[in-house]
């Protein structure tokens, strides 16, 4: 088995697709359209954003609206990705269970994920 996929639901996947691209540099997939946006990542991988309506974003770190699955990104500088990602739209919610090895963030639809240095 190979891994070809992760997609998230939101509410606007064009502008999902959009934050996550400005954030990680990824190529958008040419067949993104008004319910579905891809970008392209290493060796094919695909994340893609559809739309759901109905939407609820996660509920971090309560469990009211469950998290599902969140992803991790490793970087070099965490305060330079971080102030990055806060001007692209991210959030960054109080509770951090990461202390200085991980920070949490919400992307524009409420979906946390997370940022390890490399350093």
């Amino acid at each position: 088995m190979k891994l070809t996929a992760i997609t998230l639901d939101c509410a606007d996947p064009e502008a999902l697709a959009a934050f996550y691209q400005q954030a990680t540099g990824l190529a958008p997939h040419p067949r993104s359209n008004g319910d579905f946006a891809g970008l392209m990542g290493e060796h094919g991988l695909l994340i893609g954003f559809q739309r759901v309506d109905g939407y609820r974003a996660p509920d971090w770190p309560g469990q009211a609206v469950p998290q599902q699955l969140h992803l991790d990104f490793a970087v070099d500088d965490l305060d330079e990705a971080e102030a990055l990602l806060l001007g692209l739209g991210a959030t960054k919610p109080e509770h951090q269970p990461g202390g200085a090895r991980w920070r949490v963030f919400l992307d524009p639809a409420g979906h946390p994920f997370c940022l390890t240095g490399t350093g």
